[in-house]
């Protein structure tokens, strides 16, 4: 399986509109990639280890597609409108990662 994370920090004076991201952006990413898309998660980070101060990540979203080829013939016709979009919810630099994905298991119960 191949993931895909993005990652958002933001830098002081920067912004992140979750509402618009969650309820537009999700659904068109969505929409746009159609069946290859196996799962998406999409955390909000809250607090971090030391109290008094904030997350590194205001939000972190994880696609899975069964391979990488599937990703990219998902994702490539679609890039423009995915990544013209982003200035609409944040005006941070999503940082990229991509995995194989070694193991996924759910837990019992």
């Amino acid at each position: 399986m191949f993931k895909l994370t993005i990652m958002y920090r933001l830098q002081p004076g920067q912004s992140f509109d979750v509402d618009y991201y969650i309820n537009h952006h999700m659904p068109l990413s969505l929409r746009l990639q159609g069946d290859a898309v196996r799962s998406v998660l999409v955390e909000k980070g809250y607090s971090s280890d030391l109290p008094g101060t904030s997350c590194e990540y205001a939000v972190i979203c994880h696609f899975t597609y069964e391979t990488e080829q599937a990703f990219l013939d998902a994702f490539l016709p679609n890039a423009e409108t995915l990544q013209g979009d982003i200035p609409k919810f944040t005006d941070s630099v999503p940082i990229i990662q991509f995995s194989n994905v070694l193991l996924s298991q759910r837990a019992a119960g």
